[in-house]
């Protein structure tokens, strides 16, 4: 019998050690879950930052192909626009009516102008020339507010830009 209580005993001991290993894998698997939810808010800070180029890299191509499309007006050099934040209304409304090639090139600026206010955050833009001559280069350049790093938003410090130029002949 003396043999049975010692049995006992030793078994009460583990059922209270086994316990602990419960709580200590609890802490393990809580700190891992806050590892893996501040990795998935870093990448979705990083995937914000990323959008945020490809749609300038694509604004960027739009005004390109308009330019490409016009070009009486974009050798003539009326797609000129200094750094602005400013979206602009067009005079005219070459959706509705027809347009001489100055006017359309206008229309292009402004619309081209709203989008990138809508779409990027505390966004300016310019397309620069550096003399009118056939064939023309020009420089389109977006800036903006790159929101991936919410510490540096506040301070305005993390401004992102895109810049590319594009050559028109007529």
């Amino acid at each position: 019998m003396n043999h049975r209580l010692k049995r006992q005993i030793i078994g009460t001991g583990q059922s209270g050690f086994s316990m602990l290993e419960v709580l200590i894998s609890l802490v393990i698997i809580a700190i891992a879950m806050l590892g893996a939810a501040g990795l998935q808010l870093n990448v979705l800070r990083l995937n914000k930052g990323s959008q945020s180029r490809t749609q300038a890299i694509f604004l960027v191509s739009d005004m390109a192909e308009r330019m490409e499309a016009n070009k009486v007006a974009a050798v003539a050099g009326n797609y000129s626009q200094a750094l602005t934040n400013a979206s602009g209304v067009a005079a005219t409304d070459c959706s509705t009516s027809a347009c001489d090639a100055p006017t359309l090139a206008a229309w292009d600026i402004s619309q081209w102008g709203q989008t990138i206010s809508t779409v990027l955050p505390q966004a300016s833009w310019s397309i620069t020339t550096q003399a009118v001559a056939n064939p023309i280069t020009y420089t389109l350049y977006i800036q903006w507010i790159d929101r991936s790093d919410v510490s540096t938003v506040t301070s305005g410090s993390i401004v992102d830009s895109y810049t590319t130029s594009r050559t028109i002949s007529n």
